[in-house]
């Protein structure tokens, strides 16, 4: 596979450096030179695999060129461990849960992957590299779980201060050995600029060996893309009728590029929903034809706390660049946090099904997709993090007490262990000067 940088001013790479760099020196983002399309059999057939088979066809196709079928069948059988079921809330009407990994978030998809071809490639070149990374909430946990005691890698989470929930934090602030965490007092944005300033910076590129685990990195949204190969796949065997419409609670736009990506192999989607909490600067680009970055606001479904998308060049490019190109395929629209809150008490007491405020989103973004284009599609709403990591507000909102997983529960009476830090990029490079 051949990347190239969105901004044009950078040379082309290989995979390996594309993963390793994580952002090209213009400061823009890798991109595949193309994205070859899947055989028609295997779109057919779909049904008939497990999301470990439709793994390895999606990275057969993608990275054939640069990794032998058992190079990719060891990075899929350590990475891709557990399952993404959907869930009938009605006729029509699915959830696709991406919570079933180690950290219960979406995320743990991207970050296992990368792990494991980071650590394969590593293995091969006997280096080690450092890791910096910022959370709005669920990729920190997915980072921290699926790099930990990882050899050759080190790790360090920036994540802004007072705006992820309690277990969200525990799960990023809990581990030692090669994890550490930086409470930043900003917002997710900030943490986001400092990570990309230090990648810029050519006294820390040329003194470590410097990579990123955002889904401004590649390798987070290849695999990605394998949970809507595998929704359709579910679907179909259940008879649901198509065309497919997937909702997306979006933040930083990286889970949807992954399947405009997927849809660009041959996927047969109707449409993406580009789901926003007041953060709606996609919603708005669509409407407008302009993008207008502005500061986040502070809302519930924090992960989506993101006032300038860092994919959202990607978004454009897969779409199909033209304003009018990307409004066939994406949607967009945005619900607020009282929406939210009657969102999830509505489908707690129509269906007994218990959403996390992201999925509330998704939830009402097909709703409002459907209002405006009719319901004759089956849709499929991403789930992006078990209800349990956002407890006050999901108890709050439904008023009783929920069931916690036994692996979230136990982090509760774990002791934070975070180094405070304010969003000023001196301060932070001092910091990985003298620490790294």
């Amino acid at each position: 596979m051949k990347l190239y940088s969105t901004a044009g001013q950078s040379p082309d790479v290989d995979l390996q450096e594309a993963i390793f760099r994580g952002l090209p020196p213009d400061n823009g983002l890798y991109m595949p030179e193309s994205i070859p399309v899947l055989p028609q059999e295997f779109i057919d057939n779909l049904d008939q695999k497990s999301i470990q088979e439709i793994a390895f066809a999606v990275c057969k196709n993608l990275l054939g060129n640069d990794l032998t079928d058992a190079e990719i069948s060891s990075i899929i059988s350590k990475s891709i461990t557990f399952e993404a079921p959907i869930v009938e809330l009605e006729t029509g009407t699915e959830v696709l849960e991406l919570f079933h990994g180690p950290s219960m978030a979406f995320k743990d998809f991207g970050a296992r992957f990368m792990a494991a071809i980071m650590s394969h490639y590593l293995q091969k070149s006997q280096q080690e590299i450092r890791i910096l990374v910022a959370t709005s909430g669920d990729t920190g946990g997915a980072v921290a779980q699926g790099f930990y005691d990882t050899p050759g890698i080190s790790v360090t989470i920036l994540y802004p201060k007072g705006k992820v929930s309690d277990i969200q934090e525990k799960q990023l602030t809990t581990l030692d050995k090669n994890v550490t965490a930086l409470e930043i007092d900003g917002t997710f944005d900030d943490c986001q600029a400092l990570v990309k300033q230090a990648f810029l910076d050519e006294e820390l590129r040329s003194k470590f060996n410097l990579a990123s685990a955002n889904s401004i990195n590649i390798s987070r949204l290849i695999p990605q893309s394998f949970y809507y190969f595998s929704a359709y796949a579910q679907a179909k065997k259940k008879g649901n009728k198509l065309p497919i419409v997937f909702s997306v609670p979006s933040g930083n736009f990286g889970n949807l590029s992954a399947g405009i990506m997927a849809y660009q192999m041959g996927l047969p989607i109707k449409a993406f929903i580009a789901a926003t909490n007041v953060n709606k600067i996609v919603p708005d680009f669509l409407k407008s034809g302009k993008y207008e970055p502005k500061p986040s606001q502070e809302t519930l479904s924090n992960a989506m706390d993101v006032g300038n998308p860092s994919n959202f060049v990607r978004m454009q490019i897969l779409a199909g660049g033209e304003l009018e190109k990307i409004q066939n395929i994406v949607k967009g629209y945005h619900t607020d946090d009282a929406k939210t809150r009657e969102t999830m008490k509505e489908v707690f007491e129509k269906y007994d099904y218990i959403m996390c405020p992201h999925t509330a989103v998704a939830y009402d973004g097909l709703k409002q997709y459907r209002k405006e284009f009719g319901s004759d599609n089956c849709g499929i709403i991403l789930s992006t993090a078990h209800y349990a990591k956002f407890l006050p507000t999901v108890e709050g909102t439904l008023g009783q007490k929920v069931l916690i997983p036994a692996r979230l529960e136990e982090l509760l009476d774990k002791q934070k262990v975070a180094i405070s830090m304010n969003c000023d990029f001196k301060g932070f490079k001092e910091y990985l000067l003298k620490e790294l």
